[in-house]
Order: C-alpha cells, then sequence, then structure tokens
C-alpha cells in the first residue's frame, strides 16, 4: 500500500524509521473525531462542486461505517472481556491489525476504501494532514475539558453535600501550620470550592477560545478550492472558522492552555490531599479516611494508609510534567506545521487521563469523608484562637489595634506561663494589662463569638458561611446548565447527518 505522499519518493522508507516515526499507535485514540470532521469536510468539498449528491452519501454511509468496521475487524480477533465494550477497549487490536497505517488519517482512508472504493480517495480533496491533526486536536481538547468540567461539578456537589452534613462543626485554621484561628468546617470546604470554580472558568474560558475550526487552511497557505468554511465549522458545532491559516495549522495554543489550566487544578487538588493526610494523621486525628479508599501495610498489621490522597498527589506532578513538555516542544518552532508537534499529542492525552482518572475517585472518596467535630473543636478551643477576637473587643472599646496587640499578647504570655487560656483569666488580672477589659470581655471570645466577629463576604461567621454555601449551590445548577448546553464533538458523528 503507498504512503500518502509517495509519489515524489523513490526510495522505500528505512523500516526502523518507518516505524519509529509513525503517529498511529499514539493517534489512533482520535478516530472519533478524524471521522467527525471527515464528514465535515465531505460537506464542504460536495458544495464545492467536488463530489456529486449521489457521492457525498455513499461518502458519507461510508464513513459512518469506519469504526463499526475497524471494531469488528478487532472483534475477530480479540474480544475485550466485557461485552458492551466501547472503542477504547478495541483499540490496542485495531492498531496491532494495521501496521501499514502511517497515521489516524491513513487508517481512515484505508478503511473508507475497503467500504466505498475509490471514490474515498477524492476525500482528500482541498485538505491536508496538518489542517486535520489541528481540527482532531481542538475536538479531542474540546471534549477533554467538557469531561473535566462534569468531573469538577461532581467534586463541587460533594464538596457541597459534606459542608453541609458538617453543620456547626468548627476547626482549628493554620497559618505557617501553626493554629491560627477557628473556622467553620464548612468555610475550610468551601476555600476548595472556591479553587475549583476559578479552575472551571480558565477551563471555559479555554474551550471559548479554542472553538474555531481550522478545516480549510490547507497544510499552510489556506484551501485551493473555494470552499464555504462555515459549512465544516457549523457541522462540528465550532463557532467559525480560525481566521488565519498559517496560524491554525501550528497552533497549539488551545492544548497548552488545556494541560496549563489542568497544572493549576491539580495543584489544588494535591493540596486538598495534603490536607486530608495530615489531618488524619494520629498526631491531628480529626477525620477518618475511608476504608474502601486505603489499603494496609504487607508488614505492620494496624496501619491504614491513606493511598487516594498520597497517589492524587503524585498524580498532580504528572499534570505539571504534561503542561512542561508541550511547552518546551512549541517554544522554538518556526511557522507552521513542523513534525515536533507529534509529540505534542501523548502529553495532552495523558493530561486528561490523568484528570479522568483522579475525578472519577474524588467524588465518591469526598462523600465517604468522616469529620472528627469533637476533635477539631477540642482543638479551635486551645492555643489563644480567640486572641484576635480579645484584641478586636478592645479596639471597640476604643483601643488602637497596636495596643489592642500589645496587650492580648501579654495576657497571652500570662495564659502560656500558667498552663490556662484567655477565658480561664481572672478579669481582675486582665485589668492589670488594661483597664478596659469589662465583664462583657469572656462573651466576646467564645468560640461561637469568635466565629462571628468574623462578619464579612467571605468571613467565617456562620451566617455569612451558610450564604456562601447556598451560593456554592446555585452556582452548581447553573454551571450544570451551561454545561449541558455546550455542543460537544462527542456528538459530532450524529450532527453530520447523511444527507
Amino acid at each position: 500500500m503507498s504512503k500518502m505522499w509517495s509519489g515524489r519518493f523513490r526510495e522505500p522508507l528505512d523500516p526502523a524509521f518507518e516505524s519509529w516515526q509513525r503517529s498511529f499507535p499514539c493517534d489512533a485514540r482520535l478516530l472519533p473525531q478524524e471521522v467527525a470532521a471527515s464528514k465535515a469536510h465531505a460537506q464542504a468539498i460536495a458544495a464545492a462542486g467536488i463530489l456529486t449528491e449521489t457521492e457525498l452519501v455513499k461518502m458519507l454511509e461510508g464513513l459512518d461505517r469506519v469504526i463499526p468496521l475497524a471494531i469488528e475487524e478487532a472483534a475477530k480477533v480479540a474480544k475485550p472481556a466485557s461485552e458492551d465494550a466501547g472503542l477504547d477497549a478495541y483499540l490496542p487490536t485495531i492498531i496491532a491489525l494495521n501496521s501499514q497505517a502511517e497515521d489516524i488519517h491513513h487508517f481512515v482512508e484505508l478503511q473508507l476504501t475497503k467500504l466505498i472504493g475509490d471514490l474515498a480517495l477524492k476525500l482528500h480533496t482541498g485538505r491536508s494532514r496538518n489542517e486535520q491533526i489541528a481540527t482532531d486536536m481542538r475536538l479531542f481538547v474540546r471534549d477533554a475539558i467538557d469531561d473535566t468540567l462534569s468531573g469538577l461539578l461532581d467534586w463541587r456537589e460533594a464538596l457541597v453535600e459534606l459542608a453541609q452534613a458538617s453543620g456547626d462543626a468548627v476547626m482549628p485554621s493554620y497559618t505557617h501550620l501553626q493554629r491560627a484561628e477557628p473556622v467553620m468546617v464548612t468555610h475550610w470546604l468551601l476555600a476548595y470550592v472556591a479553587m475549583l470554580e476559578r479552575d472551571s472558568t480558565r477551563l471555559m474560558d479555554a474551550r471559548n477560545r479554542l472553538n474555531l475550526c481550522p478545516l480549510g487552511s490547507g497544510p499552510i497557505a489556506g484551501a485551493t478550492l473555494a470552499l464555504d468554511r462555515t459549512i465544516a465549522s457549523d457541522a462540528l458545532g465550532f463557532d467559525g472558522p480560525t481566521p488565519n491559516s498559517m496560524d491554525a495549522t501550528s497552533d497549539r495554543d488551545f492544548a497548552l492552555e488545556f494541560t496549563q489550566a489542568l497544572s493549576v487544578l491539580g495543584l489544588h487538588i494535591s493540596r486538598f490531599a495534603e490536607e486530608l493526610t495530615l489531618h488524619s494523621t494520629a498526631e491531628f486525628g480529626f477525620l477518618d479516611l475511608p476504608e474502601r479508599f486505603s489499603t494496609g501495610s504487607s508488614a505492620m498489621p494496624q496501619k491504614k494508609n491513606p493511598d487516594l490522597t498520597e497517589l492524587i498527589r503524585g498524580k498532580s506532578g504528572r499534570l505539571q510534567g504534561a503542561a512542561l513538555t508541550l511547552a518546551t516542544i512549541v517554544k522554538g518552532l518556526p511557522l507552521a506545521y513542523n513534525k515536533d508537534l507529534q509529540e505534542g499529542q501523548e502529553p495532552v492525552f495523558d493530561a486528561a487521563d490523568t484528570i479522568a482518572g483522579i475525578l472519577s475517585v474524588l467524588p465518591g472518596f469526598t462523600r465517604a469523608l468522616r469529620f472528627r467535630a469533637d476533635v477539631m473543636k477540642a482543638a479551635a478551643e486551645k492555643g489563644y484562637l480567640n486572641a484576635m477576637a480579645a484584641a478586636q473587643y478592645l479596639t471597640y472599646k476604643g483601643v488602637p489595634f497596636r495596643k489592642a496587640h500589645e496587650k492580648v499578647g501579654q495576657a497571652v504570655r500570662l495564659g502560656l506561663e500558667t498552663g490556662r487560656e484567655l477565658n480561664d483569666l481572672t478579669l481582675d488580672e486582665l485589668r492589670g494589662f488594661g483597664e478596659e477589659f469589662g465583664e462583657d470581655f469572656f462573651d466576646s471570645i467564645t468560640l461561637e463569638a469568635t466565629l462571628d466577629c468574623h462578619d464579612v463576604v467571605g468571613g467565617t461567621a456562620r451566617s455569612r458561611v451558610k450564604d456562601a454555601l447556598e451560593g456554592a449551590s446555585r452556582r452548581i445548577a447553573t454551571d450544570r446548565h451551561s454545561l449541558a448546553s455546550k455542543k460537544s464533538a462527542k456528538l459530532a458523528l450524529e450532527r453530520v447527518p447523511v444527507v
């Protein structure tokens, strides 16, 4: 079988080089995107007079059979464990059976030729593999973003449910890993919800920017046919055609933004995992990690290891690596397409797979978490975590904050020397640091009062946290509706009908 480009060559490829440079073992997973983009292109060249109406119908019907045919051929050789397995389960066999396919584009052409004969060779009229892979990767990343957004919504919902279940539970917050002030457990959980909301907006922004169609860009200078580029663009759910052919075929900003957004998301997930790992230790004792997400030690019978949180910390490093790898590949490339970009597919795929795996377990894990509210409350009531509330009390008495800070610091010192909390000091002792201390001081530094003195938007006052929790729930509902309305490349095969 000749190559798609073999006309000007006399010498066959070195066998080792041919095998080494093939991208099909990697880009075979783009088969749904390649078929969808091919159907869209078929409509565009039909409108340009390259295909008759009868030929277009035959070609679209053939493209609809490419994936079923590939699965049928693979199933004759090796059946996956599950009877209802999808394309992904058959891909290793498909790859093994098609050693002659150089890349996903070549494979589809070969399959289509089996189905409709030489008519298949007309499909490449007016297009280049440079624009094909740019289109396929945009479709893949768009799908991966939608999947990630859906997974984030599930995890956000799980965090909100856990926050609702925690009620009025209180915990110490930390700065410099030292106890700082008491906060509601809900407030702590909503801090991660806020991070995930930012992660979601980054991904949505990236999705909006990538949603332009490269088809019609040709190899570099634009198609040589007078194609109506909006035909393919509309068929694939893009917002319009890309504005510059050189940029369209070489642009991987969409992949960079995707992997970089995932790298930030990975940092947030890793921080969450780290806190849970710490808080579940005997030294903290704030929560029990669910057994069904943990394992034990082969040597120490008493151990319950935080496997999920530790693995997530490790996998966040893969997300960082994918973003760095792709940036390193792209940084030195001249315009327009260079085969270096073939190496940019794997980090994108790996990042998409890694985040999909993480988000497949995090919601269930989060819902299974159980806090030790009594231990957390006891920790929040020790260590002078109400000292800032005490200083605020004095400021309301007219004491400048710097002076209030000093007076309360002296009271803390007395407590440290005598083994007592601020609540346990006598009024006479406190008045030794300032006459402003009154009988109402002790009511102002209770745990509840200490929480409620943070009565600002974003603060841990109980009423503010209640409002924040309701707001987080509303935004989840809004984002679910928004995501459901997005056009997805997964539906592209259905959106490009046989006419």
